[in-house]
């Protein structure tokens, strides 16, 4: 029994010293093996690899990928006519050199990408200084990107160079700082609002105007038409006057009787109409009591 359990813990420490010898590299990353606090070797190529166990040999993994880098201090540069502009970048990044990175440039990503923020924000800040606002955003930015880009690389690839590869740097957003930004947004608006007004004040005086000429037509229209309605009408009386006449003048007691009947028409148009006349004396009874005098024979 005792010799089955010192097998099995030999077995133990046999498989803890084997799993503590070998280690996996992935094919997203690159393996640096230590020894005793130095680099020993640089595992590039995935797959199983050996080494000694600790405290002899440890393994450290840094990442192979292409990294990007966003700016994440938007504090307001100058450009060449002192105006103060918030830029936004990013950097794409791979690290191709992991001896030359770990010695000059720390163990891990975070410390390539912070000491790469600062150098370029401060390349961006040398570049921007050189240009107006009107270069920052047109065509021009291109070559403000390379130029960037070309101060990083000398950077990075100096004295002691750090064993990175700066694939692109690029400028997303170029705006002024808020406090500016404001300050125009408000001119912007008044200046909408001024040009709203004078187009409502425009848009008022052409319907005022065509309202009153359409008023003055219709005033003409409406004399044009009452003066040739009272022509018609007057052609009309003129006709009927003639024609009243020519009737009357033939036969002048059947004329004297047809007025005296419309006399009599318009006195007593209502029921309740009353007159008092002695119709024996009154000539305007005359027609009624059939003396119809003053008629000339036909």
């Amino acid at each position: 029994m005792n010799r089955l359990g010192l097998i099995f813990s030999s077995f133990l420490v046999a498989l803890a010293l084997a799993s503590s010898m070998l280690f996996v590299v992935d094919q997203r990353q690159f393996g640096v093996v230590y020894a005793l606090g130095q680099i020993k070797e640089v595992i590039t190529e995935p797959g199983l690899n050996f080494k000694l166990p600790p405290p002899f040999q440890n393994v450290s993994y840094i990442d192979k990928r292409l990294l990007t880098l966003n700016s994440s201090i938007n504090e307001p540069m100058l450009t060449a006519e002192k105006q103060r502009v918030v830029v936004d970048w990013y950097v794409r990044w791979r690290i191709s050199e992991p001896t030359e990175y770990i010695r000059n440039v720390g163990t891990n990503e975070s410390a390539g990408a912070n000491q790469l923020n600062r150098v370029v924000r401060n390349a961006l800040q040398e570049e921007v200084n050189k240009r107006t606002v009107q270069e920052l955003i047109s065509l021009k930015r291109e070559a403000l990107m390379a130029d960037v880009k070309a101060v990083v690389l000398e950077q990075v690839r100096g004295a002691k160079p750090w064993g990175v590869d700066v694939i692109d740097v690029r400028i997303t957003r170029v705006d002024y700082v808020e406090a500016i930004t404001e300050s125009v947004y408000r001119r912007m608006e008044a200046e909408r609002k001024r040009v709203a007004n004078e187009l409502r004040s425009t848009g008022a005086a052409e319907g005022e105007k065509i309202r009153a000429d359409a008023d003055r037509q219709r005033e003409v229209t409406l004399a044009n038409a009452y003066r040739d309605a009272q022509i018609i009408k007057g052609e009309g009386d003129a006709e009927a006057a003639r024609t009243y006449a020519e009737s009357f003048g033939r036969d002048a007691q059947f004329a004297q009787f047809y007025r005296s009947l419309d006399a009599y028409k318009a006195s007593f148009s209502k029921k309740s109409d009353v007159i008092v006349v002695d119709p024996a004396s009154s000539e305007f009874f005359k027609v009624l009591r059939g003396n119809v005098a003053g008629t000339p024979s036909r």
